[in-house]
């Protein structure tokens, strides 16, 4: 039985002509005649469970939100991405690509996860963080701020990345964080190992005082993680 069809309501977006919808049945707290937010067709939202799309949300490509999964206000989720268990996805986010979202995760403010991220268990990402790669976010872990997860990351916890701005001749923003090639970072367009950094950071700045801060933060880094030099 379906639980919703699409509205002849449409709008555009990135080439893709979405539809409202409208709630059919009872089911969540949803109530049989409500608007809901858009998608590109059916397969979008599963008819199944009492997930739901609410507000402006959208949901095209090939992406599916399932199970009791809702997305809200203004986010997008697109591409191959899936949202499901009992996930919500808010605000300004976007859940694209190959990403999942799910268990009981919150993904909202202006928040990204792309490429084939996962994030999951109670795990939040918030604010202007971003999570891509084959990076893991789970457990109760809190990504926040600018933070910029990537690469081969696992974040179980608050205490697996740490997350500084305002470095460097650009003011950069740099993530340390686990991985399963130990401690990596990521400033600019630079993502590797710590020592990869330091390399690098002599390299373009020498001994000034942009490479000291850099530097000084790898050390910091070090103690985090425990991994500084008896």
């Amino acid at each position: 039985m379906k639980k919703f069809e699409l509205t002849d309501r449409t709008v555009g977006i990135c080439g893709h002509k979405l539809s409202r919808i409208r709630a059919l049945t009872d089911f969540g707290g949803v109530k049989a005649g409500d608007l809901g937010g858009y998608v590109e067709s059916e397969s979008n939202l599963s008819h199944d469970g009492s997930a739901w799309i609410y507000g402006n949300a959208k949901v095209f490509g090939n992406a599916k939100v399932c199970n009791t999964a809702e997305v809200y206000d203004s986010a997008w989720i697109y591409g191959n991405a899936k949202v499901s268990g009992n996930a919500r996805v808010s605000d300004n986010a976007r859940v694209s690509d190959n990403a999942v979202v799910y268990g009981n995760a919150v993904v909202r403010d202006s928040a990204e996860v792309f490429n084939g991220a996962k994030v999951y268990g109670n795990a939040v990402v918030r604010d202007s963080a971003g999570i891509c790669g084959s990076a893991v976010v789970r457990d109760s872990a809190g990504i926040c701020g600018s933070a910029e997860i990537c690469g081969s990351a696992e974040i179980c916890s608050n205490d697996d990345y740490l997350c500084v701005k305002g470095l460097g001749s650009y003011n950069r923003h740099m993530t340390f964080y686990r991985s399963t090639n130990g401690v990596s970072v990521k400033c600019g367009c630079f993502n590797g190992t710590l020592d990869d950094f330091a390399a690098k950071v002599v390299d373009t700045h020498g001994n000034n005082k942009y490479a000291k801060e850099y530097l000084a933060m790898v050390q910091v880094a070090k103690i985090h993680f425990g991994l500084e030099e008896d």
